[in-house]
């Protein structure tokens, strides 16, 4: 926090602030990102990015994205807004176009609604972001890729959707925000250009969340998508193929009105949103996600078949978190998303190949059950976490059950039993979940490599 960088704050009372403020955003010649933002006139946050730059840029070179140096200043303000949700915005940089501000208004409020929700706050956040002149919207025509930029993570999700890409034949690199060793293993197995890109949150954002400031859960994906335009824009590239499943756009619950969605930045509404605001901007890269069409369930099934991927990727978040001293190694075995990834490569894979990955076997562990079954939305809601639709969890123990590998593991038993026995037999039917979607934007020229990888 710039303004009280030397002395610490003892107590911290959201209710006391009136506006969140977009102060100031400056990006230098060798792509230090500055984005400035304060909480009425007190505290003031800096947030920094230092992007991959081959030498040095020149005004007019950062003069042409400054449209997309503004998306991300705006977007990436939601870290900050959060402590205090304040009831008014003061935009001192300028002001959206029309399209830019529908995004901005969902990101800062279905996009904060599991944040909301998980603190115990009576209504959703719903800050109003004036809107500017529109741009002229560049026409909706088809587009070719030629070159393709694909955000990597590290786990299964953006293996398969490098691999999409590869088989294409275009022209393709990598992007990540930091390179935590899944991210670095999943690049080396992958072969291809790297541009890595590094990401500071101010460092009093952290003293603020121990003394009362409101914390939880905001809309990543989008800000790492900015990013990744804008690094895409500044290398020549004119295509962004995300690695989001369609089962990204199911919600966890229905709460104040709306659907509490962890994944809301992940799903197909945000992904239209940004591609309207992308053709006002009309910045010359498009933005899509190649897996759209596919379940997280044919998403591995296909990463199944990926070997070569198998001993780089983590899909367990906490190796991600940002305390180093909460981090794990590798896979923790004791959070949904380790279950759920386990449970939907289970059906494709052999219990000793996946006790070899994981360290553990966890559908043979009964105090494993609650979890697993917590999937399935029984015993609750669907968990706040990047996991599947219900409906797929559904479906992976449908085929494990049929399957002589795992049908006697102990927690397939009782899922088999306890779940499954208590549904209609059409729950959860693996030909529907593994179907293909034609509810995406993949263009064209990709379309036959998306059916071919994540098909049958």
């Amino acid at each position: 926090m710039a303004a009280d960088a030397t002395r610490p704050v003892r107590t911290f009372d959201p209710a006391s602030f009136e506006r969140f403020r977009f102060l100031a955003r400056t990006m230098d010649a060798r792509g230090r990102v500055s984005l400035r933002y304060a909480l009425d006139d007190g505290i003031e946050f800096l947030e920094e990015f230092d992007l991959p730059i081959a030498g040095t840029l020149g005004d007019r070179e950062r003069a042409r994205v400054d449209p997309l140096l503004a998306l991300l200043h705006w977007v990436a303000g939601v870290s900050y807004f959060k402590t205090a949700l304040p009831p008014n915005l003061s935009l001192e940089t300028g002001v959206p176009s029309a399209a830019v501000a529908e995004l901005l208004d969902a990101l800062y409020s279905e996009g904060l609604a599991e944040l909301a929700y998980t603190n115990g706050l009576t209504a959703l956040p719903r800050p109003s972001f004036p809107q500017g002149r529109s741009a002229p919207v560049r026409a909706d025509e088809p587009w070719t890729p030629r070159r393709v930029l694909v955000p990597v993570g590290g786990g299964k999700d953006s293996a398969v959707a490098v691999e999409i890409v590869r088989r294409s034949g275009v022209e393709a690199a990598l992007f990540s925000i930091g390179d935590a060793p899944p991210i670095a293993r999943t690049v080396a197995v992958a072969g291809l250009e790297h541009l890595l890109a590094q990401r500071r949150l101010d460092p009093g954002l952290a003293e603020l969340n121990r003394t009362g400031a409101i914390n939880g859960h905001v809309p990543i994906t989008a800000i790492v998508s900015c990013v990744a335009l804008l690094v895409a824009a500044l290398h020549g590239f004119d295509t962004i193929a995300m690695a989001n499943e369609r089962s990204a756009s199911s919600g966890n619950l229905d709460w104040d009105g709306t659907e509490v969605n962890h994944q809301f930045s992940k799903g197909l509404r945000a992904e239209r949103l940004l591609q309207a605001a992308l053709g006002e901007l009309d910045c010359g890269v498009q933005l899509f996600s190649v897996l759209r069409p596919a379940s997280e369930l044919g998403i591995a099934r296909a990463f199944a078949r990926m070997e070569a991927y198998h001993a780089a990727f983590t899909s367990c978040n906490a190796i991600f978190r940002i305390d180093p001293a909460l981090r794990s190694a590798s896979w923790c075995c004791d959070c949904p998303k380790c279950r759920f990834v386990f449970l939907a490569l289970a059906p494709f894979s052999s219990p000793a190949h996946l006790r070899e990955l994981f360290g553990s076997d966890m559908l043979d562990d009964d105090d494993q059950f609650a979890g697993f079954a917590l999937l399935t939305a029984t015993g609750g809601h669907k968990p706040f976490e990047c996991v599947g639709e219900e409906e797929e969890s559904l479906a992976a123990i449908r085929l494990l059950a049929a399957d002589p590998r795992w049908s006697e593991h102990r927690v397939v038993r009782r899922l088999a039993s306890e779940v499954l026995g208590r549904l209609p037999a059409s729950a959860g039917d693996p030909e529907r979940v593994l179907a293909l979607s034609d509810e995406h934007a993949v263009p064209e020229a990709l379309l036959a490599d998306v059916r071919a990888v994540l098909g049958a």
